[in-house]
């Protein structure tokens, strides 16, 4: 696989006239190198490494500093490049790794988050109690079930317009912002959890509000 894929790109031969053009074609050779897994322990590392050395050979005057300062990225991009799960409507994408390198090679300041990457799908049937989200101008608002009461109603709604969908929450900022103590900020993210409308961040504590999902009955 290897042979295969190193002489299919020495017999690429690149466009002279745009360098946007052959950042895709970068970015799928560097992702399928990776895919390989040649390099065994340490694999990703080396993976950057070799490409440093290959764009340094072809004239682009490249460092290890975005490759370092955004390594999980980096390392998430190449998995969404080869990700597929047909059953639930998802394709490969190197439209991440393709940001990454517009900054590395262009200099253009395209945020690398790896929350942008996350893969989530609408499920069929959804009982968590919860309303569809009612937007009203530029104000959102989440319904949830009759049998919740309405203070959390008010916690819900308030923390919702303070996180929205793309910013990390956990105890301590529930605390702050409803200025209750522990013990309720914990039931309440625990009721949240139930609920289904938000989602927690493996190994952090943190959690955001599911973006996408129908929550009606």
């Amino acid at each position: 696989m290897l042979d295969y894929d190193i002489r299919t790109e020495k017999e690429y031969e690149y466009p002279l006239n745009s360098i946007f053009a052959i950042i895709p074609h970068l970015s799928k050779f560097v992702s399928r190198l990776w895919q390989i897994h040649a390099f065994g322990e340490g694999n990703t590392r080396t993976t950057a490494v070799f490409f440093i050395k290959y764009l340094r050979s072809m004239g682009f005057d490249v460092t290890n500093d975005i490759f370092a300062a955004n390594s999980w990225y980096f390392r998430n991009s190449l998995v969404r490049a080869n990700y597929n799960d047909l059953s639930k409507g998802i394709r490969e994408t190197t439209e991440f790794l393709e940001l990454f390198l517009k900054n590395l090679l262009l200099g253009e300041s395209n945020e690398l988050k790896n929350r942008y990457m996350h893969i989530r799908w609408k499920m069929q049937k959804q009982d968590i109690g919860v309303a569809k989200q009612d937007i009203q101008g530029n104000k959102q608002h989440i319904e949830v079930a009759d049998d919740v009461s309405n203070i959390t109603k008010q916690h819900i709604q308030v923390l919702f317009e303070r996180f929205r969908y793309d910013q990390f929450f956990g105890r301590t900022e529930v605390m702050s912002e409803l200025s209750i103590t522990a013990s309720p900020a914990s039931a309440l993210i625990k009721k949240m959890l139930n609920l289904g409308i938000i989602y927690p961040m493996k190994g952090k504590g943190k959690y955001l509000f599911v973006r996408g999902i129908d929550f009606s009955k």
